[in-house]
């Protein structure tokens, strides 16, 4: 593997596990301080927990890992940078196999530290649908998600007029706190395949409407990803410094043209 593959790929395979070893381990967590008959109070603070544990979790490593390999942590932030062409097919490949492998190792990790009942009644933090969410009702819920975290994404670390080194980390964490505390009790507020994909597999849980986590994020990310492309990042027309009666372009003093 190229080196600077391989920089990169361990950067992404550390930031996705600490997603769901902080995330998905919260959710375990929780299971020891909530009693067996929640009330509306304690489950309000729970999502809070949850909510904030994510978006920390993303957003130490943003700022930490963030100028190594862009800090995606996510296959649907990749994919948005593939259809846009800000990454090769390769290095997507590579990002995404370890996106994965971290979260698989999170996941193992996981199920050897809880006892086996935390691991069964939570099923290791994964996500899942919450009462009356049909799978395409959730559907719609991890796409419109995901689409405000790739956003997010490409106005803060993408967009060179953007404040990448001052607030990426913070604004993409925010954005996922505030996703989960919205969606958390609808569809456990994913918005990324490797977040469902550790705990799916080492719990074995494919439940109902599993296939949205994989597919609604992509979804949404690619909309969000070409959307801020085509609007804010191509090189726009340049604007008229004649005449205006004219319509005729004059170069500014100290362009090349006019030199």
């Amino acid at each position: 593997m190229d080196q600077d593959f391989l920089r990169r790929g361990v950067a992404e395979f550390i930031g996705a596990f600490t997603l769901i070893f902080v995330g998905a381990g919260s959710i375990m967590s929780l299971s020891f301080l909530v009693p067996t008959a929640p009330g509306t109070q304690v489950a309000f603070f729970g999502l809070v927990a949850i909510a904030l544990a994510h978006g920390l979790a993303i957003g130490v490593m943003v700022s930490a890992l963030g100028h190594i390999s862009g800090g995606h942590f996510n296959p649907a932030v990749t994919l948005g940078f593939v259809v846009t062409r800000r990454i090769t097919a390769a290095l997507a490949g590579v990002y995404i196999f370890m996106q994965l492998a971290g979260a698989t190792v999170a996941a193992l990790l996981l199920n050897l530290i809880y006892h086996a009942a935390t691991r069964t009644a939570t099923h290791l933090g994964s996500p899942s649908l919450g009462a009356g969410i049909s799978p395409w009702r959730g559907f719609v819920v991890e796409a419109v998600l995901t689409f405000f975290l790739v956003l997010v994404v490409f106005a803060t670390a993408v967009d060179e007029r953007g404040t990448f080194k001052s607030i990426a980390g913070l604004a993409i964490g925010f954005t996922i706190a505030l996703d989960i505390l919205m969606g958390g009790p609808l569809t456990g507020g994913a918005m990324n395949p490797a977040r469902a994909f550790g705990p799916f597999l080492v719990s074995h849980t494919w439940q109902n409407g599993w296939w949205l986590y994989f597919t609604a994020p992509v979804v949404g990310g690619a909309l969000a990803a070409l959307l801020y492309e085509m609007l804010y990042l191509r090189p726009l027309a340049p604007e008229p410094v004649g005449p205006e009666e004219t319509g005729v372009l004059e170069p500014r003093p100290g362009d090349a043209a006019s030199s």
